[in-house]
């Protein structure tokens, strides 16, 4: 069988795809609630030097990776790992570059949908006339699948399933159908976004209440600006910086390195992975950190907003908010932010697709079609039990484990690959072949030692964090595992003391329902790199007969 050969159409398009993939929710709705919870301007410093040390390396390393595997023919991790060192163990390490975009798309288009029902409900001006607890509540009600925020039964399956088949039918389009959504989605995202800020930069007190009639949007951004040198003792702020990191680049997921071994052999992997790290930052520490907390806190106060930031404020607060500007302004607001915010999710859950297709195309000679189909039949099967059992927790164990604690092990372990074993000397020079931008020679040692060693110290103190985060206590001797860590999140720790504690049956039931749930997420994923991992062992057997056969 031919099997067809892709490629990016224009460096312009790479770019503005490798931005989209980095560019998405957690920019605007994990960044300032992070920098928020974390200190404010206490945050920026860490978070500027994890970029830096960490998040700059990491895109270097995964760009040329993923070059470097496209030379030989092979645009997924398994494989491209495998053509650094031939140990066996390295594909199956590999098997974390598929199976973390798979198990996060199943629920990053769930939160995609909302977005995309949001845009509905700000044209159709469901928000008119709500107060802030009724917009709160419209959500809280969005995602209880027994109920209905505009009588379509089962609303959230429906846009869900809306939202899952616009990604399915772009990704069987091909590199150039992502290439086209990302020339379209992002240039529209850093508008909406720009005009945004401008709003929230011009708040002032304008929008002060008679409740808060201290509420300034200034003060919001003084306290995510200005910077607190106390910060850098904080073990957990540099945690919660390195931990940003990861998720505002999309490091140590796959997506990175399936792009890139869509390039020619000397294309540069420098230049280009500056360009999309910078355009990533300037989104999420220009744009993200102009529009939430300044707007809250013009209308609700900065104290309201220490004690109430969190994910939801998206979809919870900035509806309310945005109604207070009138009914035009209203929907313009609520279009363009959760317009916004649909480009975002969409140009990076169209990365989560590419590395199954590229494997299932270079193993198994899939065509874009099948390819694109497969991928959003899976993600509909892994993630309708988060759209259907979100308030039971299987959401936030996918999250945790496929989002969060899978993109640690492996951007670790590439690492390690990278400099340690394929060799930092020959690794470099694979970064600086055909680079436009001359690298200071400084990364060179940065990437050696460095970043390994954070990388190395962040999946640590993942596993190990201690109680309370209290780290001088822990560092002192007294070393008690917060519920939090790693290991005490794989024995459900902190439920089964809220179980023991409980009187209530009725708390009860729903306590030991909530195990139930959560441990069969773990099930899904745990079968769901299993079977992945059966693929890879099936391919490569497939390429042990054709070397016997020649």
């Amino acid at each position: 069988m031919t099997k067809e050969k892709q490629q990016w159409g224009s460096r312009v398009g790479l770019i503005l795809a490798m931005a989209g993939n980095a560019v998405g929710l957690g920019n605007f709705l994990r960044f300032p609630v992070q920098a928020v919870n974390n200190g404010g301007g206490a945050f920026i410093i860490p978070y500027l030097f994890c970029f830096l040390a960490m998040g700059i390396p990491l895109l270097w390393i995964e760009w040329s990776m993923g070059r470097f595997g496209g030379k030989h023919g092979n645009h997924s991790t398994p494989f491209i790992l495998n053509t650094m060192s031939k140990r066996a163990m390295w594909k199956y390490i590999g098997v974390f570059g598929i199976f973390t975009n798979i198990g996060v798309a199943a629920y990053y288009c769930y939160i995609e949908s909302w977005t995309l029902s949001y845009v509905f409900h700000s044209v159709a001006r469901t928000f008119d006339g709500m107060s802030q607890s009724q917009v709160a509540q419209f959500f809280a009600d969005y995602v209880d699948i027994g109920k209905s925020t505009m009588g379509i039964p089962y609303e959230a399956v429906v846009f869900y399933v809306i939202c899952l088949a616009l990604n399915t039918f772009i990704l069987s389009r091909g590199l150039k159908g992502v290439e086209k959504v990302a020339k379209i989605g992002m240039p529209l995202l850093i508008i909406f976004g720009i005009v945004l800020a401008i709003r929230g930069l011009t708040l002032g007190t304008s929008g002060a209440s008679i409740e808060v009639p201290n509420a300034s949007a200034i003060d919001g951004l003084n306290f995510l600006w200005t910077p607190q040198f106390d910060s850098l003792a904080n073990p957990k702020v540099w945690l919660a910086a390195a931990g940003q990191v990861f998720f505002t680049l999309s490091v140590g997921m796959g997506t990175i390195q399936c792009y890139a071994s869509y390039l020619s052999s000397k294309d540069d992997v420098a230049l280009n992975g500056v360009t999309s790290g910078f355009t990533n930052e300037f989104v999420e520490v220009v744009l993200g950190s102009s529009i939430v907390i300044p707007i809250a806190a013009g209308y609700l106060g900065l104290d309201w907003v220490k004690e109430n930031a969190g994910f939801g404020m998206a979809f919870q607060t900035m509806p309310f908010l945005f109604e207070k500007w009138g009914a035009v302004l209203a929907v313009v607001a609520g279009v363009m932010w959760f317009g916004l915010l649909f480009f975002a999710g969409i140009t990076s859950s169209l990365a989560m697709g590419t590395p199954w297709m590229g494997f299932m195309h270079d193993e198994f000679g899939w065509g874009r079609n099948k390819g694109a189909l497969s991928f959003g039949l899976i993600i509909l099967v892994l993630g309708l039990p988060t759209v259907f059992f979100f308030n039971q927790g299987v959401f936030d164990e996918y999250d945790y484990w496929a989002g969060t604690v899978s993109l640690v092990v492996f951007a670790m372990l590439e690492t390690i690959l990278f400099v340690w074993i394929f060799g930092m000397n020959k690794g470099w020079r694979e970064i600086n072949l055909g680079a436009d931008l001359k690298l200071p020679v400084i990364y060179k040692y940065v990437m050696m030692v460095l970043t390994p060693v954070m990388l190395i110290a962040v999946f640590l103190a993942s596993m190990f964090t201690p109680k309370d985060n209290d780290w001088k206590r822990a560092f002192s001797g007294d070393w008690v595992l917060d519920n939090s860590s790693i290991i005490k999140q794989i024995t459900n720790a902190g439920l089964k003391e809220k179980l023991a504690a409980a009187t209530d049956p009725v708390l009860i039931s729903e306590l030991q329902e909530k195990i139930m749930y959560i441990n069969g997420a773990r099930i899904l994923l745990v079968g769901l790199f299993v079977a992945i991992s059966v693929l890879v062992y099936i391919a490569h057997r497939n390429h042990q007969k054709q070397k016997h056969n020649l």
